[in-house]
């Protein structure tokens, strides 16, 4: 008797077929134009070319506490990492402990990086990039931010889209390939040119989670009572330890600091105009984004966020601002050659990269094979890490094959869970914060230990966020001070300071480590002197064989 199941080829043709109908429609003109959800490829180029260099820099960044945070040697060791990452959590550093390895897993990471921003075999220096960067989250979870997970989501959307279209190697080895077409040849196939926009599920997924970020994180904000007004950005900016460069000069402007507080908390509860927009009027809106992004990037310390954020922003340029860009461009172009010597063609540059390896090995079937199932993947995607967490879908009835499980557990393991984006929010952070580290030598001196002085409970710095080498610091004392007293986290930091006294021929034999706050108000902005302080202690601790007990107290 004949079987009723569809056979293999069947299914894959009906899958296809499937496929196609829900590509077509959001290719439909008439579609992309009510949601403007098309992304010029010129946008892609830019996007990918700052993602390379974020790369770089934030290997460069971390490369600066190599031991101290990536080794077995510092106070994060393998299996602590792997202890506070997701079950199944993929890193390709969990699989070696040699300093020397991972120093070329860094410097590999580097070259991922720069290979990226050239534009050459994009999408496997994509997926490349994506395992390299979230294999860095895993290795060390106490020192990543919203920027990291900002960018991972965006990275893992930008696989399923075609980054190296323009302004790169792959675009030039494409032109070449076109130009070698011989319409009287049966056995080859014409290569056709570079689109000026994508649209479909991929696009949609990555403009998408750019806009979920700002809404969420306006809707959290919402719930608060300050949020909307204007004491807000100047009491943030009042941090110390946390602002740099302009915070300080910035400070004196307080009235134009608290209206630019209410419009940011506005434009992100109207962060979905960004799809609705059109034009010039779109170009506007992304600017205030851009603007605010860049006024953050040179007063609060916060890491990559903005420039993270300044990747995705691009992505909502329409056509007419890219070829602005591109007749600027050109005339720069003609303004070097005319005044120097240096001019470089199209066709220089084609024969500079025809020395790379140029292979297309894939036949139009695997090709469409390939496309189908980078596809399906991007579905179950979408739902697994946009609309689910977004509705709020009520477990599956039934799940006895265990699909849903299964996908849940894949979402963690490669991080790509949305996370609750509440960025000072509901109720901003209205306080300072430094850290002091009583340590008591066997003689009954005392010293702080963190900030290498003899014990005081003052400020060490005037600018507080001189008291953290890097940014990353900051947040490592974050995860230390939240784990508190006798834990996985917080003993390894105890001993490297217990260590590290010793090497500075101090025999300290107690410690304590106390969280000094002062509370921020709007009349003590600039005067950290008036503001009042309170001291809390989150670790007792004793070195080598002496046990824990108090030392010195502060002042109450």
């Amino acid at each position: 008797m004949r079987s009723t199941l569809p056979s293999r080829s069947e299914a894959a043709t009906a899958l296809s077929t499937a496929v196609d109908r829900v590509e077509s429609r959001l290719r439909n003109p008439t579609h992309v134009d009510k949601l403007a959800i098309g992304i010029d490829t010129r946008a892609l180029a830019a996007f990918r070319v700052l993602v390379g260099l974020l790369i770089v820099a934030d290997v460069l960044s971390r490369a600066r506490n190599f031991s101290f945070y990536y080794t077995d040697d510092g106070v994060v060791s393998q299996s602590l990492a792997q202890s506070h990452t997701s079950d199944g959590a993929f890193s390709v550093f969990f699989y070696t402990s040699d300093p020397t390895v991972i120093a070329g897993l860094f410097v590999l990471t580097a070259l991922v990086g720069v290979v990226l921003l050239l534009g050459y075999r994009t999408r496997v220096m994509t997926v490349a990039a994506f395992l390299l960067v979230i294999s860095f989250d895993h290795h060390n979870p106490f020192v990543t931010s919203y920027a990291d997970t900002l960018f991972r989501l965006l990275l893992f959307w930008a696989i399923f889209l075609p980054l190296g279209e323009r302004w790169s190697i792959d675009a030039l080895h494409a032109a070449s390939r076109s130009d070698e077409y011989d319409p009287g040849s049966e056995s080859t196939q014409a290569v056709s040119g570079p689109r000026e926009t994508v649209a479909g599920l991929a696009s949609v997924a990555i403009l998408a989670q750019m806009i979920t970020m700002y809404v969420v994180n306006g809707i959290h904000k919402s719930r608060s009572e300050m949020w909307g007004t204007t004491d807000v950005a100047p009491l943030v900016l009042g941090i110390d330890e946390m602002t740099f460069l302009l915070g300080d000069f910035m400070r004196g402007f307080p009235t134009l600091l608290g209206y630019g507080g209410v419009l940011w908390y506005y434009m992100m509860l109207t962060a979905w105009a960004l799809v609705l927009l059109r034009g010039k009027a779109r170009i506007a809106f992304v600017g205030l984004f851009v603007g605010g992004h860049l006024s953050f990037a040179v007063t609060v310390r916060i890491g990559a966020f903005a420039y993270v954020a300044l990747a995705g922003l691009l992505l909502f340029l329409p056509p007419s601002f890219w070829d602005a860009v591109e007749t600027a461009g050109r005339r720069v172009s003609r303004l070097v050659a005319a005044r120097t010597t240096v001019s470089l063609s199209r066709g220089d540059l084609r024969q500079w990269v025809a020395i790379l390896p140029n292979p297309r090995l894939r036949s139009s079937v695997a090709d469409r094979g390939l496309r189908v199932t980078l596809t399906v993947v991007l579905m179950v995607a979408v739902v697994a890490v946009l609309v689910a967490p977004a509705v709020a879908i009520a477990p599956i009835a039934d799940d006895t094959d265990g699909t849903h499980d299964s996908i849940d557990s894949t979402v963690n393991a490669l991080s790509i869970d949305q996370p609750s984006w509440s960025v000072f929010a509901p109720t901003p952070r209205t306080t300072d914060r430094y850290y002091v580290v009583t340590g008591m030598t066997a003689d009954g001196e005392e010293y702080d230990l963190f900030n290498d002085r003899e014990l005081a409970y003052d400020r060490p710095y005037d600018e507080l966020q001189k008291q953290h080498g890097t940014y990353r610091e900051r947040f490592y004392m974050n995860s230390v001070r939240r784990a508190g007293n006798n834990d996985p986290v917080s003993d390894p930091f105890a001993e490297h300071l217990c260590e590290t006294a010793q090497e500075d021929g101090l025999n300290v034999t107690h410690l304590q480590m106390f969280t000094v706050t002062e509370d921020i108000t709007m009349e003590t902005l600039d005067d950290h002197e008036d503001r009042d302080r309170s001291y809390s202690r989150f670790y007792l601790g004793g070195c080598g064989d002496n046990n824990p007990r108090d030392v010195t107290q502060p002042p109450s």
